[in-house]
């Protein structure tokens, strides 16, 4: 007699546990019910989709030049005018725009990474490691990182703009990678941690499978808010001449060079600083919505008391 072993059908091996699900459905609900998360995460959309997919709309180049319409106003054949050299400005905006997002989004996800393994490794080892990784934080936040990279980056000019990135998210990182050691240092308390520790798993391997995922919800916030930071930082840099150089064009200076132009010749100025306040506005509306979803003592979320109708007491007084 012949027997046949009956292999079980394995499910989907990367599926999420039901509590996991669970709690992404109540973020995401929580998320939807914040009107100015939901403003902010579709103007996010739309200012991306804007920078990438609208200079496709028109016919001009950021760096084509009409010599026959300087400083010219609004018009059909320049929608947002033109420059002081004939410039369409369209077409400049959305390309500084281009690259103004995509610095904040590599800046903010570079000095995130950075922070989280570093503070992560800081908080969980301990000892000599947390105290050189706490000494060499100090000592970078005593640091003026505005002064440094105003004296660094001129001697990079001819490296790109990718090693501007690079120095932006090197002073970037110090103040996450200290909120998280903190909450690695309480989460090596534990009992899943010491589960693992007892069981010989790696210490890496800890960090990357149980640290981490606990406090990524921090992360995701803090990472969102970076972006809006890095912007605002290069835009700051660009704008003294410490930035983004000359052929390439960011929103700081665009609004350098038509700040001197703001009241004469104003589509100079208002559409790129526009533009970049929208876009501050919108990131911080999303990182508070995302604060308040992942949060689940948030205290937006609340059950609020229901009011207590007028003369009940009263009421039940005379019974």
């Amino acid at each position: 007699m012949t027997t046949t072993a009956t292999v079980p059908t394995a499910g989907p091996a990367a599926a999420p546990p039901p509590a996991a699900r669970g709690r992404g459905r109540t973020a995401l609900r929580r998320f939807a019910a914040n009107r100015n998360a939901v403003a902010g995460a579709t103007v996010l959309l739309l200012l991306f989709l804007l920078a990438f997919a609208g200079p496709y709309l028109t016919s001009w180049s950021h760096t084509d030049i009409d010599y026959s319409a300087l400083r010219e106003a609004p018009s059909a054949d320049h929608w947002w005018g033109t420059n002081r050299i004939g410039q369409d400005v369209y077409a400049q905006v959305l390309h500084g725009l281009q690259k103004s997002l995509l610095i904040g989004l590599l800046t903010a996800l570079t000095s995130t990474v950075l922070a989280s393994v570093v503070g992560a490794c800081a908080g969980y080892f301990g000892g000599w490691a947390d105290r050189a990784v706490t000494f060499f934080i100090d000592l970078l936040l005593v640091f003026p990182a505005f002064l440094i990279i105003a004296i660094v980056s001129p001697r990079l000019r001819d490296s790109g703009w990718i090693v501007f990135v690079g120095l932006l998210a090197v002073f970037g990182w110090m103040i996450t990678a200290r909120v998280v050691r903190s909450m690695t240092r309480s989460l090596k308390e534990r009992e899943f941690v010491r589960a693992a520790q007892l069981m010989g798993v790696h210490p890496l391997r800890i960090i990357v499978r149980h640290v981490l995922p606990n406090i990524s919800s921090f992360l995701i916030v803090d990472a969102t808010i970076a972006v809006g930071g890095a912007v605002m930082s290069e835009t700051g840099l660009s704008y003294f001449g410490f930035g983004v150089q000359p052929p390439d064009v960011s929103l700081g200076t665009l609004i350098a060079d038509g700040s001197d132009a703001a009241l004469t010749y104003p589509w100079m100025f208002f559409f790129a600083a526009g533009l970049l306040v929208v876009f501050v506005l919108a990131v911080n509306f999303l990182g508070d919505g995302l604060r308040d979803a992942l949060d689940p003592t948030s205290g937006h979320h609340r059950t609020r008391r229901r009011p207590r109708r007028k003369g009940t007491t009263h009421d039940r007084a005379a019974r």
